[in-house]
C-alpha cells in the first residue's frame, strides 16, 4: 500500500452497525469518503494524501459489511437508512458535527441519501460513477427483472443469498481482477460484444469478464489487498446493498422525487454504463441537484474513475471543496 506510517490513522469507531473501520489523514475540514462494490477503503488511496495536503482532514471508511467494518447477519441491515446512520455516527465520533460526503458506485448512492436524509450532518455532497436518482417508479426489483430480455440483469443476479457466492467463492482474487477489468475503460469489453452486466441463461457472471491483462490502474499488490480482504470476509455483506433495493424504495417513500440541495459535484467515466443507462439523470441534474456547482464526464474513462483517473479527479474534487460557500457549517 501506498499510505503507511505515521501518513495515515486506522481506527474503529461506534456505530449502529457496531464498529466502522476508517483510514484518516490529514487535517481541518472533514471529507468523507464512501467506497463502493466490491471495493475497500482503499479505493481512495490516492485521494486521502491530496485532501490531506490541500487542507482537509481525509477519512476513508470500510462500509458496514466490508474490510474490518461490522458484517451483521441480517440481510435487511444493510438498509440505505441504516447506513446513512453510520455515516453520521463516523462524522459525531470523530468530534466533528458536519462533513463534506463524497461517494463512488454505491457509495455515490450511500452519500446522496445520506446528505437527503442527514442535511444537518452532510453540508456538501460529491457523487463518482454513479448519478443521483431521486426515489420514485416502480418497485426495484420488477424494473430490473425487465430488463435483457432472454438475459439476467446483475442486480437480479445477485438478489438470492448463496448465487454469486457461490460463483466467486472458488477464486475470489480472479473474480475480482475480471469484474474490475470488464468496467474499465482500458480492458472492458468492445462495442458488440456480449455485455457483461448481463447473465446468460443458467450461466454465470464471470463468464463475460475479459482474461489476460489486468487495468492499467490495478497493479497486482493492489489487487492483492482487495483479494486479501474478500478472501478473509467473504462477499456476502458487500452484496446485501444490492439485497435490500426494494426495502430502500419502501423506506424512502416520503422522499419520492426529493431533490438534494446541497452544493455539489458530479464526475463520471464516458465509457461507464452508469452514465450512458442514466444519462436522462444527469440531464435532470437542475431538477434533482439544484445545487450543483459542476458536473463532468471523462474522456476514455470507465467506472473506477478515481483509480483510473486519479490526477483529474484530484483536481475536480479540491477545486470543488475550495469553491464551496463559507457559512454552512463548513468553513
Amino acid at each position: 500500500m501506498p499510505l503507511h506510517g505515521r501518513d495515515i490513522t486506522h481506527r474503529l469507531v461506534s456505530s449502529p452497525a457496531g464498529r466502522i473501520h476508517l483510514v484518516e489523514q490529514g487535517n481541518g475540514p472533514l471529507v468523507l469518503l464512501v467506497h463502493g462494490f466490491p471495493e475497500s477503503w482503499y479505493s481512495w488511496r490516492h485521494q486521502l494524501p491530496v485532501l490531506a495536503a490541500a487542507g482537509y482532514r481525509a477519512v476513508a471508511i470500510d462500509v458496514r459489511g466490508y474490510g474490518r467494518s461490522s458484517r451483521p447477519h441480517d440481510t435487511a441491515a444493510y438498509r440505505m437508512r441504516d447506513l446513512v446512520e453510520d455515516n453520521a455516527e463516523v462524522v459525531h465520533a470523530l468530534g466533528e458535527e458536519s462533513a463534506v460526503i463524497v461517494g463512488h458506485d454505491w457509495g455515490a448512492t450511500i452519500a446522496a441519501n445520506s446528505a437527503l436524509l442527514r442535511p444537518e450532518v452532510f453540508r456538501a455532497v460529491g457523487l463518482l460513477s454513479v448519478p443521483y436518482t431521486p426515489r420514485g417508479g416502480p418497485r426495484p426489483s420488477e424494473v430490473f427483472s425487465r430488463m435483457g430480455g432472454d438475459e439476467e440483469f446483475y442486480v437480479s443476479y445477485f438478489q438470492q443469498p448463496g448465487r454469486a457466492e457461490a460463483e466467486i467463492e472458488p477464486d475470489v482474487r480472479g473474480w475480482l481482477a475480471g469484474f474490475y477489468g470488464a468496467l474499465s475503460g482500458d480492458t472492458m469489453p468492445v462495442s458488440g460484444a456480449p455485455d457483461p452486466h448481463f447473465v446468460g441463461r443458467g450461466g454465470m457472471l464471470r463468464d463475460r469478464f475479459p482474461v489476460g491483462r489486468l487495468p492499467a490502474w490495478l497493479g497486482e499488490s493492489d489487487l492483492d489487498v482487495y483479494a486479501g480482504e474478500f478472501e478473509r470476509t467473504g462477499l456476502t455483506g458487500a452484496l446485501n446493498r444490492y439485497r435490500n433495493m426494494d426495502r430502500d424504495w419502501e423506506d424512502l417513500a416520503p422522499f419520492d422525487g426529493a431533490p438534494v440541495t446541497q452544493p455539489s459535484v458530479f464526475i463520471g467515466g464516458r465509457l461507464d454504463a452508469s452514465t450512458t443507462w442514466l444519462a436522462d439523470a444527469i440531464k435532470a441534474y437542475p431538477v434533482t441537484l439544484p445545487g450543483l456547482i459542476s458536473s463532468h464526464l471523462l474522456d476514455d474513462c470507465g467506472h473506477w474513475i478515481q483509480q483510473e483517473r486519479p490526477a483529474e479527479v484530484n483536481q475536480i474534487l479540491t477545486d470543488w471543496l475550495a469553491a464551496l460557500p463559507a457559512g454552512r457549517g463548513w468553513l
